[in-house]
């Protein structure tokens, strides 16, 4: 038996030194990539002349502006030496007649070429472009670091904290960080509202890793999942400013989640198990409850809908304004299902698990129809650790039902 304890130690032993090797070999992958991706966008742009005039056309195929809402309307120009995309508000764009236009090539020394469709471009000018131009062609490398940088944050949490999660849980959490860091390199983000795709997509991976930690947290029954929750509606209201876009979530992040969140630390770490410190006790909702809950949300999502579809909001994440009407009624929906779903965490009720099941449907249906596939990953994630959470909570409730006679606060 002493020997078999003394393997079993060895073993663990070397499997840590493997998790620390592996973790310094993605920061410094991390680091490298970063440093080599900048030194490349920050080149000598002094040394770009320019070359000649080239007649460009436009490609209206591929246009797609069609609705008063959107504030900016993209339009390409092509020719054999390249393409140049300018933006046009909404009211210039519906006059535009000309399938043409004069852009002016400019060259870098390493034989790059920039358009623009003014001759006298300034110093500013040309060093924006450039740095562009170079950030899109540097976009895998910069997309590696910053999934090879949140991964190394991911194995960290399980290396550092590892006693506090079993081997399914460990493999769990780590498994959809590698997924999401895979789709993050595989499906890169383009840039929005002037906001780099770089910086987009460092955005999605952050909250991916913040919502699963916490959501794995949860099914722990932790009251810590409210702390790293704050920190997940920081970065998701962030994210939302930044596309311009759910503004329903938006405002139930800000003005239901980050308090609910504080509110929920202090209720949960005043029903601690008898037993294990690190539980909160859970329980379940009555029949009748549940009916109030869904009339709740089916008239919050029209109401809330109707309201937010009428607004005048500008964003270029979207170019098609019945797309946009549908995200505004399912994000509704989803805020209203998020309400709930925060409600039930608060006074510990199981269902907040069924809740997460609808949320991340809908969220699942904005992410598709939003071209954000790294986002899925999440969703995923939300899907397995839902019923993770559901059996473990079901569990306890089962075998606690003397000691679940507990007070709402």
């Amino acid at each position: 038996m002493l020997a078999f304890f003394k393997k079993n130690k060895e073993t663990n032993k070397k499997v840590r030194t493997i998790e620390l090797i592996i973790l310094i070999v993605l920061v410094l992958a991390s680091l490298f990539a970063y440093a080599g991706a900048t030194l490349k966008m920050s080149g000598n742009h002094e040394t770009i002349t320019f070359n000649k005039e080239i007649e460009m056309v436009r490609d209206l195929q591929n246009e797609d502006c069609d609705g008063a809402e959107v504030s900016t309307c993209l339009v390409t120009y092509t020719a054999d030496e390249g393409s140049m995309t300018l933006s046009y508000p909404y009211e210039e764009y519906e006059k535009l007649e000309d399938t043409t236009i004069t852009a002016y090539e400019y060259k870098t020394a390493d034989d790059q070429s920039l358009f623009f469709d003014h001759k006298d471009v300034s110093v500013s000018e040309l060093k924006a472009a450039y740095g562009e131009l170079m950030a899109d062609q540097m976009m895998s490398v910069f997309n590696f670091a910053n999934a090879s940088l949140i991964l190394a944050l991911s194995l960290a949490v399980m290396y550092f904290f590892g006693r506090l999660f079993t081997t399914y849980e460990k493999s769990w959490f780590l498994s959809i960080m590698v997924l999401a860091t895979i789709f993050a390199v595989l499906f890169p983000e383009e840039s929005a509202n002037g906001v780099n795709g770089i910086i987009i997509m460092w955005l999605y991976l952050l909250d991916t890793f913040l919502n699963i930690l916490c959501e794995l947290l949860i099914s722990k029954q932790s009251r810590y999942n409210f702390l790293v929750s704050v920190f997940v509606e920081i970065v998701e209201i962030v994210i939302s400013i930044v596309l311009m876009y759910r503004f329903a979530t938006l405002a139930t992040t800000l003005f239901f989640w980050l308090p609910i969140d504080i509110i929920s630390y202090i209720n949960w770490s005043k029903h601690k198990d008898e037993n294990e410190e690190e539980l909160t006790m859970v329980r379940r909702l009555k029949g009748w409850q549940e009916v109030m809950v869904i009339i709740g949300i089916i008239v919050w999502t029209i109401v809330i809908g109707y309201f937010i579809s009428g607004l005048d909001i500008a964003t270029d994440f979207y170019n098609n304004d019945t797309l946009l009407t549908a995200i505004i009624y399912i994000d509704a929906c989803a805020s209203a299902v998020g309400i709930a779903n925060g409600l039930f965490i608060f006074f510990r009720f199981r269902e907040q698990w069924i809740a997460w099941y609808i949320c991340s449907a809908l969220e699942a249906i904005i992410n598709i129809l939003s071209g954000q596939y790294v986002l899925l990953i999440l969703k995923l994630g939300y899907f397995t650790n839902t019923t993770y959470g559901y059996i473990k909570w079901t569990k306890y409730i089962k075998t606690h039902k003397e000691e679940n006679k507990l007070s709402i606060f």
